[in-house]
């Protein structure tokens, strides 16, 4: 059997209209992410893989090269003593610093878990936890190779302007050769390299917004949308010059943005000489009018257009449920995954496609191990072969008759339109761009030129992504802003005034609170899945497992809510769900740290462990009892991973880990 990974490597525009990046994640991926991918993959002999690397990122990553801290804002107060901070620019810059992962990308480095911990940070903190966080985001090859990051590592604290200046000159050297690497593997045939349509556009939504209707009748779209044509066309053509400009060759292949297709987009594609696209198996399942997975296995032709649908269910387990698990344990599980695929057809071809960044920061030692396992299996496996895209094309490919409208995600396009923050976002850009069409003769080509530009910016996927209530980030005022920007200038540079709804925020008053809520008083209710009266739960936390995905989406699992509560003895935990099938054979495997229980239950019955008693009940919706009365620990880590038979369906909660206080008695909380 083949197997074809494509790692999609992908940041929006961060920049503000004078050039400037407003945020950093380009510069900190690159030194964790972009080169560690590829070189873990060349470690091991003969493997191969798709890499796709879109257009902003080529483009921003190049501002590093030579002053990295001169079109940065971030870097550029990095470099300054935090004694000449402003306020604002202090509180920015510990936001910054604090937001890596704490038990993956903080605690490895006990001088910054001291001071992440801090909740008053003098001059000296502030400039260690600046260091830190820099170091903490260098790779595994920066570790192991570059004696500026491991020298700094090994002194840990106590660090001087000059090992600022000496750090980030070397971490700009290594970006530096970042590209010429993918360059040398894809000479050398280990890789192959394709690319976006310019900033990360939903095409079928620029050609047509009543594709989201196709996908989803029920989805709201603007009223007065107008199609976009040419901007689809001019966000092809200039992606694939940016490449051919980068890696001197024209892309083979391109991965659409969010995987989102329609039969315009595609032929609009390959009209423009793209060979091979790929999406996911929702779309194939909705073309072909089923969902047998046997028929997911295999390359298709489309109207001439080459196409792989991803295994949605293997990419979810690499992209979510395996930062959880020890490395060589979920090594053991993906190969045992692929077994019986291999075992039915073994001519098929699996595609594996996920994001090749964000995950990793969720993984011990940036999933350095779990992809040295990985890899080492596949290496040494006779009935598995990895292949890259540009190879598949060379061989025969099913016929596709029709191609569903739709995306990555539930086949539907949800998550860019419908909801009335996301609708609100094209209403700007389709009033935007009347107003273009009616001053554009007045315009010079160089103003025109400038307004194409930022159109073509503001149509990014990544921005529709934070708007709605389906996404939380802590930075989703500074995307929400980003995105008026270009509108903004648009108006700027046709000299009238921008309305004023331009400059009224879209997100408002989002926070975690909009999908989490603590519980603020003990509860004990009766455990028998019937959900008997809701006072029983009054007091209770609340998580909404459908709001609560950050950079990456994943099929999201029967689980909706899930709610839970203590009392002097026992943690009590319910979870509302699709529960047509879910009591009859499914598992949980309740994981609760630092203890070390690591136990799966069926979902009715009691159970007695030599740490703890559980009671489990699941009718109406699935509740249990943890009696912890015998537990030494007072703070504990809990995760759920819900199995139908021997597959993950769902990780419980979805951002990680559960701190529960069991001391807590949550006086803080009475009143009278």
């Amino acid at each position: 059997m083949n197997l074809a990974f494509i790692w999609h490597m992908h940041q929006p525009d961060y920049r503000n209209k004078s050039g400037i990046m407003q945020m950093p994640w380009v510069f900190l991926h690159a030194l964790k992410d972009y080169y560690d991918m590829p070189w873990m993959l060349s470690r091991h002999e003969h493997l191969k893989a798709t890499f796709n690397i879109t257009p902003p990122l080529i483009e921003q990553l190049a501002l590093y090269y030579d002053e990295p801290a001169r079109y940065d804002y971030f870097l550029s107060l990095w470099l300054r003593h935090p004694e000449t901070l402003s306020e604002k620019e202090r509180q920015w810059m510990v936001k910054i610093c604090k937001s890596p992962p704490f038990d993956t990308m903080v605690a490895p480095l006990p001088t910054y878990a001291r001071r992440y911990k801090k909740e008053q940070l003098d001059d000296r903190d502030l400039f260690d936890l600046q260091v830190l966080f820099m170091l903490s985001w260098c790779g595994v090859y920066l570790r192991q190779h570059d004696e500026t990051v491991a020298a700094l590592i090994e002194k840990g604290e106590f660090f001087s302007t000059s090992d600022k200046e000496a750090l980030l000159s070397s971490l700009a050297r290594f970006v530096r050769g970042i590209f010429d690497y993918y360059a040398k593997l894809h000479a050398e045939g280990r890789i192959a390299i394709s690319t976006t349509p310019l900033n990360h556009p939903i095409l079928p939504l620029l050609m047509d917004m009543n594709n989201a209707k196709a996908a989803n009748p029920s989805t709201d779209i603007p009223k007065q949308h107008i199609p976009l044509e040419a901007d689809a066309k001019e966000q092809v053509i200039r992606a694939q010059a940016m490449f051919r400009q980068t890696f001197g060759y024209d892309a083979l292949g391109f991965w659409p943005a969010e995987g989102a297709v329609d039969p315009k987009s595609v032929a609009l594609l390959h009209e423009l000489g793209v060979s091979w696209i790929a999406t996911d198996e929702a779309i194939l399942f909705r073309s072909l009018g089923h969902s047998r997975r046997d028929e997911l296995y295999h390359t298709y032709n489309y109207r001439g257009m080459y196409m792989g649908f991803r295994d949605h269910g293997l990419s979810d387990l690499v992209g979510f449920t395996y930062r959880f698990w020890e490395a060589r344990k979920a090594a053991d599980h993906f190969m045992g995954a692929l077994h019986p695929i291999q075992k039915n057809n073994p001519e098929a071809t699996v595609f594996v496609i996920l994001d090749g960044e964000n995950a990793w920061e969720y993984y011990h030692n940036n999933a350095f191990d779990f992809f040295d396992a990985l890899y080492r299996d596949i290496s040494n496996t006779s009935w598995c072969h990895t292949v890259h895209m540009d190879e598949l094309i060379k061989g025969s490919a099913r016929p596709l008759e029709r191609l569903a409208a739709g995306s990555w995600i539930h086949g539907e396009f949800n998550t860019w339109v419908g909801h009335h923050e996301k609708t609100r976002g094209w209403e700007l850009i389709f009033m935007a761009k009347r107003d273009y069409e009616h001053h554009k003769s007045d315009l010079s080509a160089a103003q025109s030129e400038a307004i194409t530009a930022h159109f073509l910016a503001a149509e990014c996927s990544d921005w529709f992504w934070w708007y709605g209530d389906d996404h939380y980030t802590d930075f989703g005022a500074e995307f929400d802003a980003l995105f008026r920007s270009h509108l903004i200038d648009i108006y700027d540079l046709m000299g009238i005034a921008a309305p004023s709804d331009l400059f009224e925020p879209i997100i408002k008053n989002k926070s975690a609170q909009d999908f989490w809520l603590k519980p603020q008083s003990p509860i004990s209710p009766s455990i028998n899945g019937r959900h008997d009266t809701f006072f029983e739960w009054v007091g209770c936390g609340v998580l909404d497992e459908t709001k609560l995905f950050s950079t990456m989406d994943k099929v999201r699992g029967p689980i909706h809510k899930i709610y839970y509560g203590q009392d002097h003895l026992h943690l009590y935990f319910a979870f509302e769900a699709e529960m047509q099938n879910l009591c009859g054979n499914d598992s949980l495997r309740i994981i609760i740290e630092p203890t070390g229980f690591d136990e799966h239950v069926k979902l009715h019955g009691e159970y007695s462990f030599e740490a703890l008693d559980i009671k489990i009940a699941c009718d109406r919706w699935l509740e249990m009892r943890l009696d912890v009365s015998r537990l030494e620990e007072l703070r504990l880590q809990i995760r759920f991973e819900l199995f139908s038979g021997m597959q993950v369906v769902q990780t419980l909660p979805g951002f990680g880990e559960l701190e529960i206080d069991l001391s807590s008695d949550y006086s803080e909380n009475w009143f009278v």
